[in-house]
């Protein structure tokens, strides 16, 4: 029986799709493996390395790739190993169901191309409430790398680019994963749709702080922590998603300065790099 391997990469936020629909995301270089192995028997196993997943989602990822007769006759057993913290607004979900999307493509539908092997992964966050939107813009930035500013309810990338590889993401993982009512960010659309102009012409540090200040006077969070980071180098900053996370952008010779603006709180803090690699799926 066959088994594939598939890679993705997790991102950051630039612009929070929640308020418009659209959003700006940026990949950063934690990354998921996710092997599919076909086995005798029927049914579908899951195996993960201790980070709470969606079984939901990535059953209902399967069923919209996977014939109905293969499945009836074919168990597929899913194992993931993940560096991507779940539940942080770091892109996990969309990782996970874009991932399965390609290994299963690979495996049963080797026709299929890249926009519905996103767009499968997309339904599937709706469908299973992982997702408000879907999450487009996620699912584009962990598939494709680099920066994509997309419109979420048309499934439209508006704009993309490779990152500059001189910069690194600085991520403060709070211990507390307490996120305020993210319904609440549409009473600031206009905020978020002048963040999301920014990101579309390729202004995405001033589109990032921009949309930082705003998430986190929604989201619980305090505003000065997006202010002392850009005080102390960071390019940009912002909530990552609906967080609680806080990324910030940095030029690699003042990384230590921003990371120093973390030191007081309760949390932790990983420094990654930018990833501008494009998804992999091969067999093993």
């Amino acid at each position: 029986m066959v088994s594939v391997q598939s890679s993705i990469h997790s991102a950051i936020s630039i612009v929070n799709a929640i308020a418009t629909g659209k959003g700006a995301t940026l990949g950063i270089s934690k990354k998921i493996d996710i092997i599919i192995k076909e086995m005798p028997g029927k049914g579908i196993v899951i195996e993960s390395d201790g980070e709470t997943i969606s079984s939901r989602l990535i059953n209902e990822v399967i069923k919209q790739i996977v014939p109905v007769n293969e499945l009836a006759k074919t168990k597929l057993k899913v194992s993931l190993n993940s560096e991507i913290p779940t539940g942080y607004g770091l892109k996990s979900s969309s990782a996970i169901s874009s991932a399965v999307s390609l290994g299963c493509a690979k495996l049963f539908r080797p026709d299929m191309n890249e926009t519905e092997i996103l767009r499968i992964g997309v339904d599937a966050s709706i469908k299973t409430k992982v997702s408000l939107t879907g999450a487009y813009d996620d699912a584009c930035a962990c598939y494709y790398g680099g920066f994509n500013v997309t419109d979420n309810y048309k499934k439209k990338i508006i704009h993309s680019e490779k990152c500059l590889d001189d910069i690194s993401a600085i991520i403060f993982l709070p211990k507390s994963r307490k996120r305020g009512k993210i319904k609440k960010l549409v009473t600031l659309s206009s905020v978020f749709e002048r963040a999301w102009n920014f990101a579309k012409n390729s202004d995405y540090w001033n589109a990032m702080i921009i949309n930082g200040l705003a998430t986190s006077a929604i989201l619980d969070s305090d505003p000065k922590i997006i202010s002392k980071l850009i005080e102390n180098g960071a390019l940009g900053a912002s909530i990552s998603g609906n967080g609680p996370s806080i990324a910030a952008i940095a030029k690699n010779d003042v990384l230590s300065d921003v990371k120093k603006v973390f030191a007081p709180l309760d949390g932790n803090v990983t420094i990654t790099k930018i990833n501008n690699k494009k998804a992999e799926v091969y067999e093993v």
